[in-house]
């Protein structure tokens, strides 16, 4: 397929009004929720996969075209084909899509989209590079940017790096939106399970004005005592 009007025909065979009306309830898209206004038509995840290996050499102009659309499909199967390529790309390549996935970021706007594209590029990209833009998008007034910053840092905890998942993990403790509170708390769930020294004395620290939910995701591999005395500490 070397189109994104191909692409979406592909999509839309796959879809059904079940799975579409089912997503749209999962993925809040009523009037004031966080997803008001996407469109589902209705195609798993595995089918999306399934289908961005057909369509890994899309040029970036297609892809541009599926993300921007306004059905959710569209842009995940366009993220899924943007990791993919990023992955096989040489390092100038790499460059580039880096700064479409950066110019496009108003495109990545829900929790799935964030998570299955943000550390994969923008994370992985940074391993060894300044992370300024983290500390750029942290501050963003777009929940999603903030969402992909944190995001982010998982692959640089993958490899033994947490400090940034630390420092922005703290900027974001004031944070107002429950979906961060849940991507903080995921985030120093990830920090713990390399280092669950360096996760207790972030708590330690922090736990007493951490957001309940992001609490109780950083504690979840821990053992019913020590949830409860963290817990506690609220």
């Amino acid at each position: 397929m070397d189109t994104a009007a191909q692409v979406a025909r592909a999509l839309k065979k796959l879809g059904t009004k079940t799975k579409a009306a089912n997503s749209a309830r999962f993925f809040k898209t009523g009037k004031g929720q966080y997803g008001e206004g996407d469109v589902f038509i209705g195609v798993t995840v595995p089918e999306q996969r399934l289908l961005a290996k057909e369509c890994i050499t899309l040029p970036l102009s297609e892809i541009c075209t599926l993300l921007e659309s306004k059905v959710h499909e569209h842009r995940l199967t366009a993220l899924i084909i943007l990791v993919v390529q990023y992955k096989n790309a040489k390092p100038k390549e790499q460059e580039k899509i880096v700064q479409f996935y950066l110019a496009h970021a108003s495109h990545i706007n829900n929790w799935d989209l964030v998570d299955a594209s943000a550390s994969y590029i923008i994370g992985t990209h940074l391993l060894g590079r300044p992370r300024d833009v983290l500390y750029k998008f942290v501050r963003s007034k777009n929940m999603w940017e903030r969402r992909i910053a944190i995001v982010s840092t998982h692959a640089l905890i993958r490899k033994g790096d947490s400090s940034d998942a630390l420092n922005l993990s703290g900027m974001l403790l004031s944070d107002t939106e429950d979906l961060m509170h849940k991507a903080v708390g995921w985030t120093l769930r990830e920090v713990g399970k390399q280092s669950r020294p360096t996760l207790v004395q972030f708590l330690h620290e922090h736990a007493p004005h951490m957001p309940r939910t992001a609490l109780r995701y950083a504690i979840e591999h821990f053992s019913d005592t020590e949830r409860k005395r963290f817990m506690q500490m609220k």
